[in-house]
Formats: structure tokens, sequence, C-alpha cells
């Protein structure tokens, strides 16, 4: 059984939207003044011992649309894995080893790859896939890089719905990096 990892650029007061320039949001690029060599190598782990990603549509065109021009070893990483993107909307992915999960129950699609043999499937960005996972009880650990910033509003990380039951949590690592910026990991208790 696969391990299913998300993980996020967060503000403090939750936001996940914009962190890196995106320009749907008037304090986009939030992560870049922050970010250090440390955070950037733990990032670089994250991904070299993941099996494969498990993104959303938009998360999708963006990483596609700008990880084939990157170079190194992460970027080599990110182009070769396999990579699995939920969307009832894209057809025919030009990204290599992309494998389009459109059936008419997705989460259950997502289960069945999590019980699969393999390594951790990685699921970066991706929130409104990020939030069913989350409501369906998919997700084994929970990555946060949380960067001591207010942006006010945005899409967030957890959004303000009724769930089915209480959910608890677990810290079992926390790193601090340059500008307080911490890497806190978390799995169900």
């Amino acid at each position: 059984m696969r391990t299913l990892i998300v993980t996020e650029f967060v503000t403090l007061d939750g936001v996940v939207e914009a962190p890196g320039g995106e320009p749907t949001h008037p304090h986009t690029g939030w992560v870049e003044p922050m970010a250090s060599d440390e955070l950037m190598a733990w990032k670089q782990q994250e991904t070299m011992d993941a099996d494969a990603l498990l993104i959303g549509r938009t998360t999708y065109e963006s990483f596609a649309g700008a990880w084939p021009t990157y170079e190194g070893p992460m970027a080599d990483k990110m182009n070769s894995m396999p990579k699995f993107v939920v969307s009832s909307t894209l057809v025919d992915p030009e990204w290599p080893a992309t494998t389009v999960l459109d059936g008419p129950n997705p989460l259950e699609q997502v289960a069945e790859l999590k019980a699969s043999e393999g390594g951790p499937l990685l699921v970066a960005g991706s929130i409104t896939l990020v939030h069913a996972l989350l409501d369906a009880d998919l997700v084994d650990e929970l990555h946060l890089q949380v960067f001591p910033v207010f942006v006010g509003h945005g899409l967030r990380l957890f959004p303000n719905t009724e769930r089915p039951a209480k959910a608890t949590w677990s810290l079992v690592d926390s790193q601090t990096y340059a500008h307080d910026v911490r890497s806190d990991v978390y799995r169900p208790a």
C-alpha cells in the first residue's frame, strides 16, 4: 500500500493560493522572499522520495508548462516520474508519464491507486483535490511548509465545510528554517 502525502506551502492564516507568483492574488509570490536553500533541499528530497505525483488539472497545467523547461535532479524526477491527474476535462496530456483519472468516481480510482504496490504518492498544490482527499480520509501525511505571513484571503488549506467526523492529527516532525519558515509533518492520530 502506498502512502499518500499532501505537501503545501501555506501562510500563517491558512492560504495556499498563489505562493509562486501566479496572477490570481494581490499578494502573490509570498514563498520566494522567505525560501532558503535548506527548505528547498527538503522539498527536493521530498520529491526524490516520491514514487508518483497525484495532482488536479489546474496544477497539472501549471506544472506541465514549467517543469519541462527546468534542469537538474528535481526537474529530471518531476519530468520522468509517473503522474496521475484527477480531471474530467483533460483529454490528451502532453507531459510524459501522465495518466488521467477521469472515471465516474475519481476518489475510488485514487483509493485503488493508493492500495497498489509502490512508493509514496505526492500531492502538491491541487487544493480542490486535497479538500476531497481530506474529506474522504485518504491522506496519510500532511507536509506543511508554513510561512509567517498573512495574506488575508484566498484559497485555504482547510475550507469552512462540515465534515462527517472530526479528524485528529499528530505532529511527527518539525523543522524551522531561515525567516522562521517551518516544515511540519502530520499523520492521522
